[in-house]
C-alpha cells in the first residue's frame, strides 16, 4: 500500500475487516461488539484486541488499549509507522492512548455520537495543544461496524 492510497478509506477494508471479526470475538463474549488492529507499514498485524471489559472486570479493556499493549509488547512503546484500526470511533481514553504510542495513523469504521473522541464530541487526537496528531481515516466500512453495534444493543434491549 503506498501512502497516498492510505487516505482512502476503501485502502483499509481489509484491515477493518479483521478488526471486525475481533469485534465478533467481544460479541460471543457478551460485551460490545468493538475490534482492533494494530498494523505496520506493511500491513502486517502486530496487535490485535477486542472489547473484554465483561471479561476481565477491568474498565480499560478497550479494544484499542488491548491491541496497542500487544503491539508494543512485540518492539516498544512507540509504535511510529503504524495504523491503528478499529470498528467505532474511540472514547477519550483510547484517543488518548493513540496519541501517547504515537500511532501515526487512526482509522475507523462508525462514529460514537455519544462518546467519541476523534471528532463526534471532542477531538483528542487533533488538539494542536498535543505533541502528536496521528491522521485520522474515518467511515472505514461504516454500515457494517455500526450494524454490528445496533444489533447488539438491540439484542440486549429484548426481553429476556
Amino acid at each position: 500500500m503506498t501512502h497516498s492510497s492510505a487516505s482512502r478509506p476503501e485502502a483499509w477494508d481489509d484491515a477493518m475487516r479483521v478488526a471486525l471479526g475481533e469485534a465478533r470475538l467481544a460479541e460471543s463474549a457478551g460485551d460490545v461488539p468493538v475490534g482492533c488492529v494494530v498494523v505496520d507499514a506493511d500491513g502486517q498485524v502486530l496487535g490485535r484486541g477486542h472489547n473484554a471489559r465483561e471479561a476481565t472486570a477491568d474498565p480499560t479493556a478497550h479494544a484499542e488499549v488491548l491491541a496497542i499493549r500487544q503491539a508494543a509488547a512485540r518492539g516498544g512503546w512507540r509504535l511510529d509507522g503504524c495504523t491503528l484500526v478499529v470498528t467505532l470511533e474511540p472514547c477519550t481514553m483510547c484517543a488518548g492512548a493513540v496519541v501517547l504510542a504515537r500511532v501515526d495513523r487512526l482509522v475507523f469504521g462508525a462514529y460514537d455520537e455519544k462518546a467519541g473522541a476523534v471528532g463526534s464530541l471532542w477531538d483528542v487526537v487533533r488538539d494542536r495543544r498535543l505533541n502528536h496528531r496521528p491522521d485520522v481515516v474515518s467511515g472505514v466500512l461504516a454500515d457494517e461496524c455500526a450494524g454490528l453495534l445496533r444489533d447488539f444493543f438491540t439484542a440486549q434491549r429484548r426481553p429476556r
